[in-house]
């Protein structure tokens, strides 16, 4: 679920490990929410973020109808002295789940932000509008996220023939 949350919301892995079952789920209507609203620990700054389909079959997945308690963290943990799992947890997870499907390269929790990006840029979303998701203050930061190379401005310039 961790790496699903996390390509289909664009939330940095501090943001993520945060979110609460009620963050999730609405306790009150027995359904999960459409929407996570959130104040990112980074920049302060709140957002809502839509919950796509494969979220929601995800969370329903993971979490059947055993919600458990509202103010438990989605991604719990065992041990005593913590209450949600650690950024070294989740990045084991997110390699070992790299592996198991045959990602190369160097793959950690900051990679399920980026591929947001990177596969609706490709998609052929604006990447201003990645400026106002990801809330970077320069498009310099928006172009590293998207992948944009020179084989991708080389298509502009020959796929456009004006004059």
């Amino acid at each position: 679920m961790l790496i699903v949350l996390g390509v289909n919301t664009g939330l940095r892995i501090s943001d993520l490990l945060r979110l609460t079952k009620a963050d999730v789920y609405d306790f009150g209507q027995c359904s999960f929410r459409t929407h996570i609203h959130a104040t990112e620990k980074k920049t302060g700054k709140q957002k809502s973020i839509a919950l796509n389909k494969k979220v929601i079959d995800a969370l329903r997945l993971c979490f059947g109808s055993c919600m458990g308690r509202p103010e438990n963290f989605s991604f719990q943990t065992n041990r005593k002295n913590r209450a949600t799992i650690g950024r070294i947890q989740a990045r084991r997870i997110v390699k070992e789940t790299a592996n198991a499907i045959g990602v190369a390269g160097i793959i950690g929790v900051h990679s399920l932000r980026k591929t947001l990006g990177y596969h609706a840029w490709k998609a052929g979303v604006a990447a201003v509008l990645f400026m106002d998701i990801f809330n970077h203050s320069s498009f310099e930061v928006t172009r590293r996220y998207l992948g944009i190379s020179q084989d991708d401005r080389d298509k502009v310039y020959l796929s456009l023939a004006l004059i």
